[in-house]
């Protein structure tokens, strides 16, 4: 668990205040997990359970949406720094084939990064794997910030 050198965000400051301010997500006996941050880029870890299965022993649609909301907010928080009231504005998921049971990772790269709208992209893939499960697009709105 590294930050890059371009991010404005550790790891262990996003883990920290998604903390604070996500307990749902990130509280104890959390789901989601950051691994990694860098210049646009996040890596999130859900530990898929049985609470995230769907029937056919597959993780959920809305699992994978959650992953892929969380892990563009993260690439955008490490951006930006924590700004709580970013928030989605749009997500439009793929489901391209069906996962194992087991921890999922969601990849995100911002692709645009502006004063009021960041658009990202999340690949979802299982661990040790290249093949998609899943691929997202998202737009977060950001709020206005305070002047330095």
């Amino acid at each position: 668990m590294t930050a890059a050198r371009d991010a404005v965000m550790t790891v262990k400051e996003l883990e920290t205040f998604l903390a604070a301010e996500f307990p749902q997500a990130f509280g104890p006996g959390r789901a989601h997990h950051v691994e990694r941050v860098g210049l646009k880029t996040a890596t999130v870890r859900l530990d898929a359970d049985e609470s995230h299965l769907r029937p056919g022993g597959t993780i959920s649609g809305p699992a994978m949406m959650a992953l892929a909301d969380v892990a563009v907010y993260v690439a955008l928080l490490a951006q930006i720094g924590p700004v709580a009231l970013a928030v989605t504005t749009n997500l439009s998921i793929n489901f391209l084939r069906k996962p194992a049971p087991g921890p999922l990772f969601g990849d995100a790269r911002i692709i645009k990064l502006g004063k009021r709208l960041a658009v990202g992209e999340v690949g979802i893939r299982g661990p040790g794997d290249d093949e998609l499960v899943a691929h997202c697009v998202a737009t977060y709105s950001i709020p206005d910030r305070p002047k330095a």
